[in-house]
């Protein structure tokens, strides 16, 4: 199908306007969804004021279940949109439209596949995690309702991703923010209406991506815009969906690689906690809430990387290495004044924000704001890493990518997890200090990396 040229020109632009300008109007958009996405951990608020502390306790088991469901899906929506990127910067229109189809039917597939083979074995998975007879049946309860709806999940999240790389960041933070507020509408209504509890906080978050998901099925429905959905099957292109899996394989291994960190973290807090006083559920609880905190601020990073990626995927396609160049060092610098501020903020409000989730557990509180404290120590360094990750897999670069997805979850994280609770006096502690621990270190690799990579673009720059 041949495009207009004004349908064309709205790629183009990408590698036309001034780069400050694009990063910005591809950015804020992501950002803005990405914070309102994290602001789904305010149904833990509803949680923890309507149905008590050992539902946020239990809570803090389903982050590996989460994770690994979020790994497939990301592998796919990131691999697809990246894909795209790329394609469009090469004029490559009849595979951008193909990779459309592509992409749903693999969300399709996976989501079902996956979403019905963690609930068959969901009760043994939470166990091994280190769920006790008291959290064990918020989290079953939970991950029940939100494993039904895991094909949901991973189409609204793979629509949203072309929606990004199709010249609509607007879009893709609409249906973000559409989810919050369905998500914030719903919870309370579920919890403290219907007395759903924690059932209710789940069946929220689903029927909110449903929502949404029906509005992106109608935008990507509208013929005049250049990829579009077709009243016929997907042209289902083996080549694609092999591009797009190893493509998103970074992302993929990213999650996956968080899922057994925090499998390890919740089993280890577990075992450490019972033998010393603060006790394992505390310290699980503990770390659930402070990770939840921490990942707001890395959610924005996240954010930036979205608006980041399509216009240096299409500025590597078209050959534009000063553009890609300037793209970088932006959104480098962007990334590090995002993470200071979020390190300041947690810091200096710890336990203001632990107050949020467990305003009748003390001790709770306790522990969940000295947490937070130690892991965001190192984060004014944690923005390059991520974005490093990022700007690898934009430009196609896989291999690096993935080497920089493992090194810190991997290659440091886990390594620590097991040593520094014997060098500690408080294994809890060790735990709990390996993170930022690791931070440092990967930002090492990070950062040689990169300057490598600049090195070898500002030699193909005419």
């Amino acid at each position: 199908m041949l495009m207009t040229g004004e349908k064309q020109e709205q790629f183009n632009a990408l590698g036309e306007q001034p780069v400050g300008k694009l990063l910005m109007q591809y950015a804020i958009p992501a950002i803005v969804a990405m914070a309102a996405s994290s602001i789904y951990n305010i149904i833990d608020v509803f949680i923890g004021q309507g149905v008590g502390p050992e539902a946020i306790m239990g809570l803090a088991l389903t982050g590996p279940v989460m994770l690994l469901t979020a790994a497939f899906g990301a592998m796919v929506g990131v691999g697809g949109s990246t894909l795209m990127s790329i394609r469009l910067g090469q004029k490559d229109y009849k595979t951008a439209q193909d990779i459309l189809g592509n992409v749903l039917f693999m969300n399709l597939t996976m989501g079902l596949s996956l979403g019905f083979i963690l609930q068959v074995f969901l009760t043994p998975i939470l166990r091994f995690f280190g769920a006790s007879n008291v959290t064990i049946g918020p989290a079953h309860d939970f991950m029940t309702v939100i494993l039904a709806g895991n094909v949901v999940t991973h189409m609204y999240l793979g629509l949203n991703a072309l929606l990004r790389s199709t010249n609509r960041p607007q879009k893709a933070m609409m249906a973000t923010i559409g989810t919050v507020v369905c998500n914030c509408l719903l919870a309370p209504l579920f919890i403290f209406v219907f007395h759903w509890g924690i059932r209710g906080a789940a069946l929220a978050t689903v029927c909110s991506q449903l929502i949404m998901l029906m509005w992106q099925f109608h935008l990507f429905a509208d013929k005049s815009n250049l990829v579009h959905l077709e009243p016929k099957l997907p042209n289902i292109r083996w080549n694609i969906i092999k591009k797009s899996l190893i493509t998103g394989l970074p992302q993929f291994l990213i999650n996956l690689c968080a899922c057994l960190v925090a499998i390890l973290i919740t089993r280890s807090l577990t075992q450490y906690g019972n033998e010393t006083s603060i006790g394992g559920d505390i310290a699980v609880g503990g770390y659930g809430i402070s990770n939840r905190l921490v990942l707001f601020i890395v959610m924005i990073v996240i954010g930036l990387n979205q608006g980041m990626q399509p216009i240096a995927g299409y500025n590597y396609g078209a050959q534009k290495y000063d553009r890609l160049l300037e793209v970088l060092k932006k959104a480098i610098i962007f990334a590090t004044c995002i993470t200071t501020t979020g390190c300041l903020a947690c810091f200096i409000f710890a336990t203001p924000l632990a107050t949020l989730f467990a305003k009748d557990s003390p001790a709770l509180i306790q522990q969940a704001a000295h947490t937070l404290r130690i892991m965001v120590a190192t984060f004014p360094l944690v923005g390059i890493q991520i974005m490093s990750v990022a700007f690898f897999q934009s430009i196609g670069f896989s291999g690096k990518s993935i080497f920089l997805a493992l090194t810190r979850q991997l290659i440091f994280l886990l390594p620590l997890i097991l040593i520094l609770p014997h060098i500690f006096s408080n294994p809890v502690n060790g735990v709990i200090f390996s993170l930022p621990a690791a931070d440092i270190l990967a930002f090492l690799i990070a950062i040689t990396l990169q300057a490598q990579q600049v090195r070898k673009l500002k030699r193909l720059i005419k």
